[in-house]
């Protein structure tokens, strides 16, 4: 279930509430106990943690960890200077 923030715009009092997608949005302000909360809009936060993950089970060998991995950019400035002296 998610968690909803709300702010009163009355007194600016902010909480939050684990409610269903499906339950109606709180109207009554816990702080000063007028009906003007309002559902703000916030970023969702979720890890990826534990077993049964595509990063942490499922993926093949050489893909593994991908992220992880150091860039293995190439040097092309000591070929360029190669070619530069035997000109």
């Amino acid at each position: 279930m998610p968690i909803y923030e709300y702010q009163c715009k009355a007194c600016g009092h902010r909480c939050e509430a684990l409610q269903k997608i499906s339950d109606a949005p709180l109207k009554k302000c816990a702080e000063c106990g007028q009906d003007t909360l309002a559902k703000q809009i916030s970023a969702a936060g979720f890890r990826l943690k534990g077993e049964g993950w595509y990063e942490t089970d499922f993926k093949s060998g050489n893909k593994k960890n991908i992220a992880e991995q150091p860039s293995t950019k190439k040097d092309t400035s000591s070929a360029k200077k190669s070619k530069a002296a035997s000109d």
